[in-house]
């Protein structure tokens, strides 16, 4: 006899029954050849007896769709972003999956529009990292609906419910400001993407709180937003800092390219690194290495933030009766890479 509440029954119920994973009762509904006879038909059996009733809708638009991931970037040609798609990709054809790539360079008009392309491919899932200037996201409800999951890496929605996976932000800039604090830096700039992005809010919190902490003031003048953090934003914004009455004795930038063009340009000028102006950038791009003196950095694992974000949309993917309000993040923490800029 079936259950007699009205809760509807989902293959989680049944997996749990059977003590197998949900993904294999997903396949053995579906008479997949890749579960034994026996194993199919106790999950039929079950699930005849319980009532289960499958969602056809979303069976019905995932059956639509191609046996490919899209991927949604800033940009391609950077080192952190170029990490992070070998991540998903690597993953994905091991699953047996394509991926396809689309780039936003930091647009919300192209973001909306590469979102639409990629649904419209009929990709089995999106994995977005946010372009610089996105604040709403309706674009990816859309896809939703359409029966297209989302997972969110790097780059993350503020106040929205969704799977994400990132590093711990406030984390990272804290352990990055608190690191020049600890060399005895007083004057500390932050060199900031968006901060209506939420990785840039999160490090930004992370770095005020460090000063903070240490008794330092906040100085305004000191904090530089860019658009999109490049080498020669990077040299404008130190450019303006160094022409201050009291100019910084450190740098802390939210990505290394900005870093670079700041070192640069220091070094035009005449001044010493890191005697008379230190830094440290963020995510140990390969060219902190090549800069002379080698740039200090902070780790970010972005190939691993690749195969994570590739593994939950693949979950949704072969759980179609997973709860719809379930949302997984995952946070992954970083480090100092220490170098002779600091």
């Amino acid at each position: 006899m079936g259950q007699k509440n009205n809760k509807r029954v989902t293959i989680y119920d049944l997996a749990k029954e059977l003590n197998v994973s949900p993904s294999t009762v997903s396949r053995a509904l579906k008479d997949h050849t890749s579960i034994g006879q026996e194993t199919t038909k106790a999950v039929k059996a079950l699930a005849k007896q319980r009532g289960y009733r499958p969602n056809v809708l979303a069976s019905n638009l995932r059956n639509q769709h191609s046996n490919t991931i899209g991927v949604l970037v800033p940009w391609v040609n950077r080192p952190f972003i170029s990490t992070l798609i070998s991540g998903i990709e690597e993953s994905a054809q091991r699953a047996g999956y394509n991926v396809l790539i689309a780039q936003t360079q930091d647009s919300y008009e192209t973001e909306v529009t590469n979102t639409k392309a990629l649904v419209d491919s009929r990709v089995q899932a999106l994995i977005v990292s946010l372009a610089m200037e996105t604040t709403d996201y309706s674009h990816f409800n859309d896809a939703v609906r359409q029966g297209t999951p989302v997972v969110f890496v790097d780059r993350v929605p503020m106040n929205y419910r969704g799977n994400q996976v990132m590093i711990d932000n406030y984390q990272t800039g804290y352990d990055a400001t608190q690191y020049l604090i600890d060399r005895g830096r007083k004057r500390i700039a932050l060199f900031s993407g968006s901060l209506k992005q939420k990785i840039y809010r999160d490090r930004y919190d992370g770095y005020v709180a460090a000063l903070r902490n240490n008794g330092i003031p906040i100085d305004e003048s000191l904090i530089g937003n860019s658009h999109r953090l490049s080498i020669e934003e990077g040299t404008a914004l130190i450019a303006g800092m160094l022409k201050l009455s009291v100019p910084p004795d450190a740098v802390f930038s939210t990505n290394d390219s900005a870093a670079i063009g700041a070192m640069k340009y220091v070094k035009s000028v005449g001044k010493r690194i890191p005697e008379d102006v230190a830094f440290i950038g963020m995510n140990d791009d390969p060219m902190c290495t090549i800069i002379t003196p080698n740039l200090t950095s902070m780790s970010h694992p972005a190939a691993e933030m690749g195969r994570l974000a590739l593994r939950q949309a693949l979950e949704i993917i072969t759980q179609p009766d997973a709860e719809t309000n379930t949302a997984i993040t995952v946070r992954l923490n970083t480090k100092v890479v220490p170098r002779a800029s600091s």
